[in-house]
Formats: C-alpha cells, structure tokens, sequence
C-alpha cells in the first residue's frame, strides 16, 4: 500500500474538518447566488476551488463555510445575512451530501451518516457591527465561530494587517469574547494582530481556534502565529488549522504577492478579486514575474513545526479554498488532502497523530466550547454592554 493510499483510508474513517472555505462569497462574486449556474454537484474546476466531487475526492467529512463579507463594504450585516442564506440554500439543494451542523454531535452523526457535515463561520468583527444583540443574532442562525477581525481593524480588536489602534483588544473586545463563551461561539484568532491573539487567550474561557493559520517562525508574515502564542494552546485547549495560501506558507511568495496585489489594485481590481477579469490581470502579471510555487511539503513544514511547538492534539487544517487566487502544488483544490496526509505519513505522522489533525481534535474544540456554554449561561445573562459605555 503506497502511502497515498493510506492517506485515503485513513480519511475513510477519519474525514478533514476544515475550518475554511470561501465557497459562498465565490458564488456571490462569480454568480449572485445562481446556484444553478455554479452547480456543486458537477465538477466546477474552471470556476471554483469546491464541488461536491472533489469533495468526496479530499475526504473532506466537514466543513466550515465561511459567511465573509468585505470590511469596507458599508452594509456589512445584510450581507452577512446573504451569505448565511447562501449556506441554507446550498444544504436545501444538496440534502444528500450536506448536512447542518451546530455542535460537536452533529458532526459525528453527519460522519455516521456519509454527509458532510456543514458549519459555518463569520470572518470579521464588522459582521456584529459593534452589537452584542447582532453577534447573538448570528449565532442564533448557525454562526459558530466569529473571526475577531478581517484585513482592517474593527474599532474593538486590531487586525494583523492594519495599524495597531487599541493595542489587541478593547474594554467591548473582551466583552465580546467572554459572550462568545457564555453562547458557545469559538473565538477565531486568524487574520488579528499578535497582540490580540495574546489579549482574547487572557479573556477566553473557552478553548479558541485560528482557522487558517500557518506558523510566523517558519513563514514571517504577520497573518502567521507567533511561537509564544502557539505555546500557549495547550493551556487553553484551543487549535490552529494551518492553511494552503502561498503568501502565508512560503517566504519566497510574501514579496512576490505584494507586488502583485499593488499591480491589481494599480488596474482597478481589488486585491481579492477572483473574478475571471481581476485573474486575467493576475495572470499577466505572473507572465511577466513567474510567482514562487509552494507545494505540499511547504505546508507540511509547518505542521511539523507546530506540532513541535504547540503539541499534535492542538493542531488542524484551514485550507482557505475559494477565498485565495493561488493554491500550493498537489493542494490545488478541495481534492488534494489525501496528499498532505500521505506526506505526513512519510515524515513519520502516526496515524492516531493524523487521525487528531483531520477530525477528532476539530469535534473536542467545539465540544469543550459547548461545554463553558452551558457552564456560563447557568449564571450568566445576556450581555447587553455597548461599545460606548464601556469604550467611551
């Protein structure tokens, strides 16, 4: 048995819970939600990272849909409501592969039953809009994990990539956090600042996650997670779910994005769009520049080095499909998983250790999360703090 053929057994039993894939905001973009025009249930290659087949192809046994809306849209809420609808229609139109999921429980009754078990998470505090009422709100339509920040700060909480501006987090920041625990919403750390990474594990008493997240000591990107934070998951009981995105797992492609996002955005194009116009001007540009190519190895770098660091049972997979323009070598789409696990079996990964990346360590997280829950709101209200009363 080769050890690709390992991996795909493996997956058999033990499936990917991935903590991130842009599906819906690529149906957005591409087709306003036609879903008739991006049919999942047909392979979607020349359009989209995701489809049904290459699903089942990846072993993937559940996923988190990312509900993500742009920050600097000025009706950041409504179209998180949109995105929330994407994900409903997508589990009314494919009944017999997606199954809703909101807790650890569904999760494992959706693996029993062959489906893919479909959660989702809101990426960006601008989502709440500054309401504890809205983060409710989405919770109470399936939401379960909030993304504190996006690529822009949130006047609570500071993005990796903006300018510092609360210094991590917030009086409100914290408030947010703890009533994320007392409702059983994971506190997602990826895309906010080192400082608010360190803030929100002092203010959680729940386990958190990164959803996609790759490791700063191997890749230097500020996106990435510094080692003294990765020390710090074991404590918490939290996760990190590497992710696939070159500019984030590979050194060489840092420099190279950031000329490439300054060309789109010298075109007209935000940097994100993966609209076919904005990718005919990525792909011009990657003639004229060819862009360094990150592989399945890259990424297995860094599992290796968090895994050293902050322990296998902390450890998962974010792969951020859909919501990148480039995907690694052998990670080309939501097939490739089986390849990640083959090289982890070659460098020596048991499959007990695999069997913790790809599924058992994602169900325990959002388990112990319902846990606190339930905890809390034995004693607990409602929090009804605003932004102004405690921020000023």
């Amino acid at each position: 048995m080769t050890s690709l053929d390992e991996a795909r057994a493996l997956l058999r039993e033990f499936p990917v819970v991935d903590g991130h894939n842009d599906l819906p905001w690529a149906l957005r973009e591409q087709v306003r939600y036609d879903l008739a025009a991006r049919d999942l249930a047909g392979r979607q290659n020349a359009h989209l990272h995701t489809d049904l087949p290459r699903l089942r192809e990846g072993g993937v046994g559940a996923q988190y849909w990312s509900v993500y809306v742009r920050s600097d849209l000025p009706d950041a809420v409504p179209a998180t409501l949109e995105q929330i609808d994407c994900v409903r229609q997508l589990l009314a139109r494919y009944p017999k592969d997606l199954a809703p999921a909101l807790t650890a429980a569904d999760m494992e009754a959706a693996r029993a039953d062959g489906r893919i078990a479909s959660l989702m998470g809101a990426e960006g505090g601008h989502s709440i809009a500054c309401s504890l009422g809205t983060l409710r709100g989405l919770y109470g339509l399936g939401v379960r994990y909030l993304t504190l920040t996006h690529n822009d700060n949130v006047p609570w909480a500071d993005s990796a990539t903006d300018a510092p501006n609360v210094g991590g987090l917030s009086a409100f920041g914290r408030e947010v956090v703890r009533e994320m625990n007392r409702l059983g919403m994971l506190v997602d750390l990826s895309h906010v600042a080192a400082t608010t990474m360190r803030a929100a594990l002092d203010a959680t008493s729940a386990p958190v996650i990164f959803s996609h997240s790759s490791s700063r000591a191997v890749c230097d990107h500020p996106r990435n997670i510094p080692d003294d934070v990765l020390e710090r998951l074991p404590a918490n009981g939290g996760m990190a779910m590497v992710t696939f995105v070159p500019k984030f797992v590979l050194q060489a492609a840092v420099d190279w994005t950031a000329a490439a996002d300054e060309n789109m955005r010298a075109r007209g194009f935000h940097h994100l769009d993966t609209t076919e116009e904005a990718m005919q001007v990525h792909r011009v540009f990657e003639e004229a520049h060819p862009r360094p190519v990150a592989t399945v190895a890259t990424v297995a770098d860094h599992l290796d080095h968090m895994r050293e660091v902050a322990g296998i049972d902390h450890l998962g997979i974010g792969g951020d499909y859909d919501g990148t323009a480039f995907t690694p070598d052998g990670l080309n789409d939501v097939s490739g998983y089986p390849n990640l696990i083959a090289e982890l079996l070659d460098r020596g990964w048991s499959t007990a250790d695999l069997a913790k990346l790809t599924w058992q360590n994602a169900v325990r997280v959002l388990g112990a999360a319902e846990d606190v829950a339930r905890s809390l709101q034995a004693t607990r209200a409602p929090s009804n703090a605003t932004i102004e009363s405690l921020d000023g």
